[in-house]
């Protein structure tokens, strides 16, 4: 995409998706029940960043896309040094809460690790699928678009988060249960959301005047020039 500085609502696009991966990425500590399913505590919100890699890549390209990707991960490095940081200083006399900092935020740095990696495959994969989609189907259809992208992208992201941030952690039939219904979940939400992610990229389109298409592109992650 060229000139992204010429269009309105792309930076307020991209702040968002950050905003929704550093909040995911902490609340994910706390594992929850809900049912039968055993997730993380990001469970509703993780998913969301998905929906706006979708956006991206459906109305911007997928190689803003990939810079936003990339901004995002920045931050979570930022954000993980700044908790571990923060856990080395030594606590006032009269605070208590050292203990409490380490159980939750103490655990940030791995979580983060496990993010990145599974965010580095997942959603660089959701794009690449959704983009080829795109092209492959002229634009029609894109529930199937978002929604198959998500399916592969989700599956990859899950499998290495939940490998990485809590394996030895919890018992190996946990780690299974943790896998499968935060896949099923997410993709759940995926679906749930899809008129949502109608509404937004129509009006984005409408707004930008734009709708890309990614023909005769580098999808190599690593390659962040605008020139193919």
């Amino acid at each position: 995409m060229e000139n992204e500085k010429n269009y309105k609502y792309f930076l307020y696009v991209a702040v968002a998706f950050v905003a929704v991966l550093m909040v995911s990425n902490t609340v994910a500590v706390k594992i929850v029940s809900l049912g039968d399913f055993t997730v993380a505590g990001a469970i509703f919100i993780f998913p969301i960043s998905y929906i706006f890699g979708d956006i991206l890549t459906e109305v911007y390209g997928y190689r803003a896309s990939r810079k936003i990707i990339w901004c995002g991960f920045g931050a979570l490095v930022f954000m993980s040094l700044c908790y571990w940081l923060v856990g080395q200083l030594p606590s006032a006399p009269f605070w208590q809460g050292q203990a409490a900092y380490d159980s939750i935020l103490g655990l940030v740095p791995r979580i983060v690790l496990g993010s990145m990696l599974g965010y580095f495959a997942g959603e660089f994969c959701n794009s690449y699928v959704l983009s080829k989609m795109k092209v492959w189907s002229q634009g029609r259809h894109l529930w199937i678009r978002t929604i198959g992208s998500t399916i592969v992208g989700e599956a990859i992201d899950s499998v290495i988060f939940v490998m990485i941030a809590f394996w030895g952690i919890f018992p190996p039939d946990a780690i299974v249960s943790v896998i499968w219904s935060g896949y099923i979940l997410k993709v759940a939400v995926e679906v749930v959301l899809t008129p949502v992610t109608y509404a937004v990229v129509a009006w984005l389109k409408r707004a930008e005047g734009i709708d890309t298409y990614d023909r005769g592109i580098s999808y190599n992650p690593f390659h962040l020039s605008e020139t193919k």
